[in-house]
């Protein structure tokens, strides 16, 4: 019997796309998109798809433009989490989010964020550290499995755990991978604060 693939949400190539697109042009997204093997994108509505597509393309947009890779992979992450809020969490539950006080919505989240881990880590194993303040950890993330690196690299997830805390929590949330595994860590580690107001 042939091994089951690791599967991740669509929107970890989905939001990228028009991103690179933006910024770079359509030949340049299709050379990227090229060097991942990419050559159909993902049916939005189809799903779960596997995640070395997904992966090999963030991969190959910080090869070939390091640079910018940490600006387009948060735009992507930030869209990816208002395509969440949109489309994922229920409009009841957003507007209780909102009202509740930091210290019991935070958690709420952040536990809501651990239940559906398997749409965004893939074949990582995602782990709550912490659900107050909010810490989370990617062991063995597929987002930048085999890289090296002397900086953090994952400004997707963080940006997407970024965006639902500051839709949810308060504008002042702030998300920080503190480190990766692509730094030799044993997995990204997320830590949210709380950005002094004014800033």
């Amino acid at each position: 019997m042939a091994e089951a693939r690791a599967r991740i949400g669509p929107n970890a190539i989905l939001q990228l796309v028009p991103v690179l697109e933006e910024s770079a042009g359509r030949d340049w997204t299709a050379h990227v998109l090229a060097m991942a093997g990419i050559f159909e994108l993902p049916d939005p509505a189809g799903g779960l798809i596997d995640e070395a597509p997904a992966a090999r393309l963030h991969q190959a947009m910080r090869l070939e433009m390091p640079e910018v890779a940490p600006m387009l992979a948060r735009e992507a992450g930030w869209r990816t989490g208002e395509y969440i809020l949109a489309h994922r969490i229920p409009k009841g539950a957003q507007r209780l989010l909102r009202v509740l006080p930091a210290r019991l919505a935070v958690p709420i989240l952040s536990r809501a964020i651990a239940k559906h881990a398997w749409t965004f880590c893939g074949s990582g194993a995602f782990r709550l550290v912490s659900a107050w303040p909010a810490v989370f950890e990617i062991a063995d993330n597929p987002v930048v499995r085999g890289e090296r690196s002397d900086v953090p690299l994952c400004h997707w997830h963080a940006a997407v755990f970024e965006r639902l805390f500051s839709a949810l929590c308060g504008p002042r949330w702030r998300v920080v991978e503190t480190g990766c595994c692509a730094q030799g860590h044993a997995a990204c580690r997320f830590e949210l604060s709380r950005a002094p107001r004014g800033t």
